[in-house]
């Protein structure tokens, strides 16, 4: 049997466990390059087991059967979840999966006949385990975007804004000028005993529209890449896959309106984009962007300040359900949103090009470290 332990840079820590290498492999690749991974054979605290079992799957999935079970959708599926106590059995049909949540032995299960889907949700769960540690001790979870000092001092520039304010494109671009990218979607943050908001990454691949990765002049470095016979995230879709081997620019779409994305391993955005990755880091400042095509890059003030829908929890979760009860309620962010508004902040302007935002961005920065 393989194991991994995750830890994060405050120490929280889950074991991944699996009969097949592919689930601790899978593990340390998802989640290391931002948390640690390292070899354990002490299996203890949270942990998350992880093995292809057809045997285990039928049986599992005739405890929902004979449950009384609710039906959610999941990880884009069906899933049937019957609760009994401190144990939830769910099953997805559709993708051999089944699950068990033992509440007393913090033990979660997962059994199925794809390596791909097991390694996958097995990851997935690992994060949501460390999630729920980090919550209990106050952390919270923004969206926003940030990037650390290239020193290693862990200075940190938080980007917020609402959804096409350019909270990534910020990120990426300031990661290009040879700052450390720390999140680009989602980040960790707690006020410790001194007053200072720390942060942590929030470990996930790396998805990028079509248009992003041709702005930041990277379209070509992926493609290159993928058609030397470099592998991307497997989950990533075969129309992706196939639009970056043609050349094809244009944003692909699912059926619900939603864009299909090139998806990167979080070890890819170092070795392919020559992006360093942090570890952790404290907020020094927060940059307020807005994207307008036409418009010429320029400094703005900035009253927005941080707003309720900055914070991610449950209730904002729409793919992954807290189907488990593996959450702590959320605590009271006033304190910490007292803490980010009293930084200094500066709002900007950029358009779709790239050396003229990366421009603009050293100035913004320079005003916030000044």
């Amino acid at each position: 049997m393989g194991a991994v332990r995750i830890t994060t840079a405050d120490g929280q820590a889950v074991t991944v466990t699996s009969t097949t290498d592919t689930v601790p492999n899978w593990a340390t690749r998802y989640l290391g390059s931002w948390w640690s991974a390292e070899p354990t054979t002490l299996i203890d605290g949270p942990t998350v087991s992880a093995d292809l079992d057809e045997a285990e799957l039928m049986a599992l999935a005739n405890v929902v059967e004979q449950g009384n079970a609710d039906t959610v959708e999941y990880a884009g599926a069906a899933l049937r979840v019957a609760r009994d106590g401190q144990l939830v059995t769910a099953v997805q049909e559709n993708r051999s999966l089944a699950y068990r949540w033992d509440e007393e032995w913090k033990l979660l299960r997962i059994v199925g006949t794809d390596e791909t889907e097991i390694a996958t949700a097995a990851a997935r769960l690992a994060r949501e385990l460390l999630r729920a540690q980090l919550l209990d001790e106050d952390w919270a979870i923004l969206h926003a975007s940030a990037v650390t000092s290239a020193d290693g001092d862990g200075a940190t520039i938080l980007t917020l804004g609402d959804k096409g304010a350019g909270k990534t494109t910020t990120a990426l671009t300031l990661a290009r000028a040879g700052r450390q990218l720390l999140a680009n979607d989602r980040v960790f943050a707690r006020v410790d005993e001194h007053g200072v908001v720390q942060v942590l990454p929030w470990p996930s691949a790396a998805a990028f529209g079509f248009g992003l990765l041709d702005a930041l002049d990277l379209f070509e470095t992926v493609r290159t890449r993928l058609a030397s016979g470099e592998q991307m995230h497997p989950t990533q879709h075969q129309k992706v896959t196939d639009a970056l081997l043609a050349g094809r620019r244009e944003p692909l779409w699912k059926a619900n309106g939603k864009e299909l994305k090139p998806q990167l391993w979080p070890d890819q955005l170092t070795s392919w984009l020559s992006m360093p990755l942090a570890t952790k880091g404290h907020a020094v400042g927060i940059l307020y962007p807005q994207i307008t095509a036409c418009a010429a890059p320029r400094l703005t003030e900035s009253s927005r300040g941080v707003q309720p829908g900055d914070f991610f929890d449950e209730t904002t979760e729409d793919r992954y359900p807290d189907i488990f009860g593996l959450l702590p309620t959320p605590g009271d962010r006033t304190f910490l949103r007292e803490h980010l508004d009293a930084l200094s902040h500066q709002g900007l302007v950029m358009n779709h090009d790239p050396a003229a935002n990366a421009t603009i961005l050293k100035e913004a920065v320079a005003r916030l470290a000044g």
